[in-house]
């Protein structure tokens, strides 16, 4: 006779064994062929007789699928003294292609008085990509937006009231022609065939009117010698007259979010798309402050290009009115989300932040004042990038890197992939139950991907999960026993992944990058949080019928895991990492792997300040002038009202350890100025306001530092993030510097050490 207590257990877990799993199911068919022949791209071989083209599925690279990563970085919004490191940097963070606009203000800001040097010198940065090891995408403009002054047009050429501006109005094209040309011999000798890093050009942005302004563009920028593989238009907004067929390929572009809204709630209009999966390409929330807010749906013959990106945003800057500061997952869910969605070009927007250069007539910034939709501070572009306005390294960071080592090591087998959605997609943005997730598949292989994580909104676990997927070679079910998906979480998951003559049937882990030793394979992979880590192999393929092919829950360490071998004999290992380890991991010049410890690590010390002068009464916030009629940005006079403090830098403090100021403090507007002169601004978001000294030196240790804060009022029209709203207490204004204090990288010894103390070449 059973007792009773353990009856009652019994039941229990009967009942649980016996709940059914939720299914989720894809219907995959094999994909017809990609198409090609109709593209009409300028010369494709460099000089050592490589070739770049494309079919619509993806970039090719001497006829093989290619998957690049493509960061945006400004240089002359860096100075060019720093170019060679932060480019390195972008690099290390994955990035194989540097996108970068010309801005038409920087350089003929008045007419006919060219500036092509210093920070402005487009080729010397070109030559520096060269010499770094990337490729780059020039973005020509004419107009370019970029939240610069008239979207980079400049005065002059927007003032004419007799010109048609972005159009193929004679007189207007005929200043264009002048701007090409200039370019052209920028690009001299940097161009993709004579050897050098160029591989593409971009005609204009964000434009949806006549096709034939943008041929225009292009027929010009021919003519003066810009031949390269690869001409471009940006996606959205869609067109209702396609450009012809292959003239110029389109990118895309999906935020999280947008400072651009009109709105002060966040996640206006469709940004929450951006968190699915999904056929369409065009985002129809990015600029909409322009562009007004459109319906779901791409220019007609999108589908004939594979798709391409170029502003996945890897951040989002704070304007006047809209005080964004991204989570950084937001950043990495919609990335993952236009990977799994079919793209075969990550490209972002921005990957490093900047600062805009000083101007001989204005501010270079966009504003209401000039009749643009926002206001922008007048230096700062951080853009809360990957890489930030002083090359400070963000969270974000280190996410992209090491889901780009995974593009670069199975990028190939990845990009021809087409999508499959299944059938039950999320219903709405209310729609929390719908689990969001999507299969990239060449009929045999492929990649689940899963995005269970939104801005701003928890969606919940979604348990006893099971992912059916119908091959024509017969169903695969993955995992085989149900696991939970974690609030939250977002991944991808293998199925039939060639590891190098052994097939890996399915895994519930990310593979991250691979290396060979001593005739070993080693396949890396990282762990979901949350999830047992379970790989199962094609008995078939491994060199004994008898060899274990399941690994169940297997444990996250930095040493083999799993040893297998195939037919052949080729020994493979599998080593699972941690997700702080993952985020760790990158692959060497040499083709090792390695875990690095970030060595930019710094120690904090207090700065003196003494305050000059009390904040007065909070300015009255009245909406801007410009077409987008939101709250409106102090101008200088209005400083006089700020609290002023004296900022004092030891005299002694080493420039060369790359010291940092950062100041905690909530207000409206805070700015730096030196000796009188703006070095920084930064409107008020949360985050700490930050400034890289070295930049500066050394007239930054001995000048008249400053440090200006405007009150900010309660019932100010300003958006802030639901975790960064400022903490007014019983006051109707706010106006505090919490500290300041500056951080100096260690010296150089002490920091290599740490780096070779972590660093591990895994067998």
């Amino acid at each position: 006779m059973k007792h009773p207590l353990l009856t009652a257990w019994l039941v229990i877990l009967g009942s649980v064994q016996l709940l059914p799993a939720t299914l989720y199911t894809a219907v995959i068919d094999n994909p017809a062929a990609p198409q090609t022949g109709y593209f009409k791209l300028g010369t494709t071989r460099d000089l050592s007789g490589h070739e770049l083209a494309l079919n619509s599925r993806c970039l090719l690279l001497d006829g093989e699928p290619w998957f690049p990563v493509m960061g945006e970085m400004h240089y002359s919004r860096v100075p060019a003294a720093e170019w060679r490191a932060e480019l390195l940097k972008m690099k290390a963070g994955g990035v194989d292609i540097v996108a970068t606009y010309v801005f038409w203000i920087h350089h003929e800001e008045v007419a006919g008085q060219w500036d092509w040097s210093g920070q402005r010198d487009l080729k010397a940065f070109l030559q520096t990509c060269q010499e770094v090891g990337l490729k780059a995408v020039v973005r020509c403009g004419p107009w370019c937006h970029g939240e610069v002054r008239n979207g980079g047009l400049p005065d002059w050429v927007a003032a004419h009231k007799d010109w048609k501006l972005r159009s193929t109005d004679p007189k207007f094209l005929a200043a264009v022609t002048n701007l090409y040309g200039q370019i052209a011999a920028q690009l001299q000798g940097q161009l993709w065939k004579e050897g050098g890093p160029v591989i593409g050009v971009q005609m204009d942005n964000e434009y949806g009117g006549s096709p034939g302004y943008l041929l225009a563009l292009k027929h010009i920028a021919m003519g003066a010698g810009i031949d390269v593989p690869f001409y471009i238009k940006t996606g959205w907004p869609a067109m209702k007259t396609p450009v012809p067929l292959g003239e110029l390929e389109p990118l895309f572009g999906a935020y999280a979010d947008g400072f651009w809204e009109r709105g002060l709630t966040a996640m206006n209009g469709n940004s929450w798309e951006n968190f699915t999966f999904k056929h369409t390409r065009t985002d129809t929330g990015v600029g909409n402050d322009t562009l007004g807010h459109r319906t779901s749906g791409d220019t007609a013959g999108t589908e004939k290009y594979p798709y391409l990106t170029c502003e996945i945003g890897g951040g989002m800057p704070a304007s006047y009115h809209r005080r964004m500061n991204y989570d950084p997952r937001d950043v990495e869910a919609v990335a993952l989300c236009q990977l799994g969605s079919g793209s075969s070009l990550m490209g972002y927007y921005l990957f490093h932040g900047g600062q805009n250069p000083a101007g001989k007539l204005s501010t270079l910034q966009e504003s209401q004042a000039t009749g643009y939709p926002n206001d922008l501070p007048v230096k700062n572009y951080d853009f809360n990038a990957p890489l930030g306005e002083y090359g400070q390294i963000n969270p974000q960071y280190y996410w992209l890197r090491r889901l780009h080592g995974f593009l670069h090591d199975f990028g190939g087998k990845l990009a021809p992939m087409p999508l499959t959605l299944p059938a039950a997609q999320p219903a709405g943005r209310q729609d929390l139950s719908t689990l969001r997730w999507a299969v990239r598949s060449d009929g045999i292989s492929g990649f689940v991907f899963v995005n269970n994580y939104q801005r701003l909104q928890s969606l919940p676990a979604k348990t006893n999960a099971q992912f059916q997927l119908q091959l024509p070679g017969g169903d695969l079910m993955m995992p085989r026993s149900p696991v939970t998906i974690p609030a939250e979480a977002f991944f991808y998951w293998p199925f039939n992944l060639d590891l190098g003559g052994v097939t890996l049937t399915y895994a519930t882990a990310q593979p991250l990058g691979k290396t060979e030793r001593g005739g070993v394979r080693t396949v890396y992979f990282a762990a979901v949080p949350g999830v047992p880590a379970n790989f199962v192999f094609a008995t078939a393929s491994l060199a004994s019928p008898s060899a274990k092919a399941d690994f169940e829950n297997v444990k996250p360490r930095r040493a083999p895991a799993i040893h297998v071998q195939a037919r052949s004999g080729k020994k493979i290992q599998i080593v699972l990492l941690s997700e702080a380890d993952s985020l760790k991991l990158r692959k060497t010049d040499d083709g090792k792997y390695a875990f690095f410890e970030d060595p930019s690590t710094y120690a904090e010390q207090p700065v003196a300040t003494t305050l000059l002068q009390s904040a007065g009464p909070a300015r009255e916030i009245t909406p801007g002038s410009g077409s987008g009629k939101v709250a409106r940005a102090p101008e200088d006079a209005e400083f006089t009202k700020a609290a002023t403090w004296k900022i004092q830098l030891p005299n002694r403090l080493n420039l060369s350890r790359d010291p940092r100021l950062r100041i905690h403090y909530a207000g409206d507007v805070a700015r730096v100025t030196l000796n009188g002169r703006l070095l920084d601004d930064d409107f008020y978001s949360g985050r700490t306001f930050e400034i890289g000294l070295q930049r500066y030196g050394p007239e930054i240790l001995t000048g008249d530092l400053r440090l200006e804060i405007l009150p900010l009022r309660k019932d100010a029209p300003i958006f802030f993030e639901p975790r960064m709203q400022p903490n007014f207490g019983t006051n109707e204004t706010l106006c505090q510097l919490q500290a300041v204090e500056f951080q100096t990288q260690e010296t150089f010894w002490p920091a290599i050490a740490r780096v070779l103390a972590h660093w591990e070449n895994i067998f």
